[in-house]
């Protein structure tokens, strides 16, 4: 999946596959992760939050499944 880097102090980039509902995203941490059955409307708020982490934690981050890959 193509992601693209973002300004954020937790996160570096971010990717979305609005056919297979998939969030991918890089943490400074170099960590990868995966989000399973993330709507496109989570994904366009996610993107237009003003801290792309607060968001995160508060909306996505134990609310779907992930794997770290």
């Amino acid at each position: 999946m193509e992601r693209e880097l973002v300004s954020s102090s937790a996160i570096v980039s971010v990717g979305y596959d609005a056919d297979a509902m998939i969030l991918e995203l890089e943490f400074e941490s170099g960590r990868l992760y995966q989000y399973f059955d993330l709507p496109s409307s989570v994904y366009e708020e996610f993107r237009a939050a003003g801290s792309l982490g607060g968001y995160f934690n508060r909306n996505i981050r134990d609310h779907y499944l992930c794997t770290e890959l």
